[in-house]
């Protein structure tokens, strides 16, 4: 190892990433630190043929090159060769102990592990997982090697949305083409993980049943015009898309739903009354709501209420529901 010398940036290869795990890098708060103090800390390069290559330092470098600089403080190994797991082991400490790493970050420096420097499964599990404060097993690893093979659109949700395990799990049996299909529909709703978890169950369950993908049903026409409904919130969103999928999920159900609909036409109910059954049949229980401004507003809404004993078609509701 050389003492700290001067390399000019452009003798740096920035596409060389053996060494990186980044994601989603967001640089403010280095650029903002490095404009004040300076580079406390130089990078680590290691020799190439006629470049260097990054062993430590990534953020650093991409930070320092997008303030103006053209030349970065490094100490750089001359051995062009040596032990490429080595390297990498030391860049994942330096960077534990200095800025961590988020799940994906997590399940990338892990897929490398086993995929490029050919550590084997049962060491990854036994010394690996613990570095990243991971419990030790097989299920924990598998989930964040499949993590890492996920396209970027759902990393990104992974991370932004602090997706679970468990979900990250359901997010896998999907093919790559449903995923992709399923990153801008999940973005455009409110989804707790309890929530989330409900979907994607959902939606796995319908694929199996109508032996169609999940691209073919979030592309429903009856779903897309209810994502693309902007006057809604989201959570009112998440309620419709809901309620469709109960439908596709349970085709008993989609009939009730008709029978009821049509019964309650046939009410002629005005306008400002509502007649409700309870969500998704779970109960026997019917609602009635009803707005009015005006006493003769109130007086007409007690009236067409006061004359539905006397329809066969309430009495049928009472007694299907």
């Amino acid at each position: 190892m050389k003492t700290i010398k001067e390399i000019p940036l452009k003798q740096i290869d920035l596409s060389d990433e053996t060494f990186s795990v980044n994601f989603m890098l967001d640089l403010r708060n280095l650029r903002s630190s490095i404009q004040t103090a300076g580079l406390i800390q130089p990078v680590l390069l290691r020799m190439k043929k006629d470049s260097y290559q990054i062993v430590c330092g990534f953020r650093r470098i991409l930070a320092l090159r997008e303030l103006g600089t053209n030349e970065i403080p490094a100490m750089v190994s001359e051995k062009r060769g040596g032990n490429d797991l080595e390297l990498f082991i030391l860049s994942l400490q330096e960077n534990l102990t200095t800025r961590g790493f988020n799940a994906v970050e997590k399940a990338i420096a892990l897929d490398k592990l086993l995929h490029f420097f050919k550590v084997e499964r049962s060491e990854a599990i036994k010394s690996y997982l613990p570095l990243f404060s991971l419990e030790p097993n097989e299920k924990i690893l598998s989930t964040f090697l499949s993590l890492a093979g996920m396209e970027d659109e759902i990393k990104a949700y992974v991370l932004q949305e602090e997706v679970s395990r468990s979900n990250i799990r359901l997010l896998a049996k999907m093919s790559s083409e449903d995923r992709m299909a399923l990153s801008p529909f999940l973005s455009s709703l409110k989804l707790s993980e309890n929530r989330l978890r409900e979907m994607l169950t959902l939606l796995n369950e319908i694929s199996r049943r109508e032996r169609i993908s999940i691209k073919e049903i979030i592309d429903r026409t009856e779903i897309q015009e209810i994502v693309s409904q902007k006057e809604l919130t989201p959570i009112q969103r998440t309620e419709r898309v809901k309620k469709v999928f109960m439908n596709l999920r349970h085709p008993k159900m989609r009939q009730m739903e008709e029978e009821f609909e049509k019964k309650r036409k046939a009410l002629n109910l005005v306008s400002a009354i509502s007649l409700q059954h309870s969500p998704y049949f779970e109960g026997k229980e019917l609602r009635i709501e009803f707005q009015f401004r005006t006493m003769e507003e109130y007086r007409a809404i007690v009236d067409s209420l006061s004359r539905l004993v006397d329809k066969e078609e309430f009495k049928e509701l009472i007694g299907d529901f």
